[in-house]
């Protein structure tokens, strides 16, 4: 079986930041329990596993410690990957749920967007959300009421929490152990913490402990489902947003969302990769 494996990382900034993925081009995809094992062994937040099939590219994503259906950053780097190795240009893609698109472009800085599956959100149960706060060592009087928390999809389930203070946000911690357990509940992918400091420009910190990893520096998934969250609510985003995550790992990323279309479409995730 012929296989190349690269490690990009997504959502750069110029030649530093961004989040490390490997990416495995193979003319067939591997059993499963082989594309867990690899994955392990690249030891990044995710993998992206990705073979042609019927004029598309059938995607499979692996964290170290389990397979997830979407991941952003992962799709951000195989969109590198895939202008490197085949040119410029637009690549649909097979998910184990549904179809999306990444588009790239090697030139000086290698850029890429991808259009993410349907998006929804919807509240959360008052007893997950107090388990949410308690693992955080988070009280409510720390949140923002201007958007309130929320299960957020672009393609799987993340609990979106948005703290009044940038400081509050800086400081998060919490036990991976139980926050893996109570992801896993509660059918969670991730945890993000938010900070609006305007309308357009959101901090996030993202615990992807359901992966076995504690934080992920850029999580396209993520901002997908905040970018579709965001829509829902009304929020005054001017049809874009800007995240930056991984600031306070030293790993600074930027993720930019674009939110036309009705409620419940898609949104457009974009950002640079650089190779490592």
């Amino acid at each position: 079986m012929a296989m190349r494996i690269s490690r990009i990382a997504a959502f750069s900034l110029g030649e530093t930041g961004g989040n490390p993925a490997g990416v495995a081009l193979c003319d067939r995809l591997p059993e499963p329990e082989a594309m867990q094992r690899l994955a392990a062994e690249i030891g990044f937040s995710e993998t992206a596993f990705a073979a042609p099939e019927d004029g598309k590219w059938r995607v499979r994503y692996f964290a170290p410690e389990a397979e997830v259906d979407f991941c952003g950053h992962a799709t951000i780097a195989l969109g590198a990957a895939l202008a490197l190795s085949e040119g410029d240009g637009a690549f649909a893609l097979r998910l184990n749920r549904g179809e999306i698109g990444v588009e790239a472009e090697a030139g000086a800085a290698i850029a890429a967007a991808l259009q993410s599956p349907p998006t929804s959100s919807r509240a959360v149960p008052e007893a997950l959300l107090a388990e949410a706060l308690d693992l955080f060592s988070l009280v409510p009087a720390d949140l923002d009421p201007r958007l309130p928390p929320a299960i957020a999809n672009a393609g799987v389930d993340h609990l979106l929490i948005a703290l009044r203070e940038r400081e509050r946000l800086a400081a998060m911690s919490y036990d991976l152990g139980s926050g893996r357990a109570l992801m896993d509940s509660a059918g969670l992918v991730t945890i993000a913490l938010l900070h609006a400091e305007t309308g357009r420009l959101f901090h996030a910190r993202n615990a992807f402990a359901s992966g076995g990893v504690y934080e992920d520096p850029a999580t396209g998934a993520a901002a997908a489902a905040l970018g579709g969250y965001l829509r829902d609510l009304g929020w005054p985003h001017g049809g874009a947003i800007e995240i930056r995550q991984g600031e306070d790992m030293g790993m600074p990323s930027r993720l930019l969302v674009q939110l036309s279309g009705e409620p419940g479409g898609s949104v457009r995730v974009s950002g640079t990769a650089r190779l490592m």
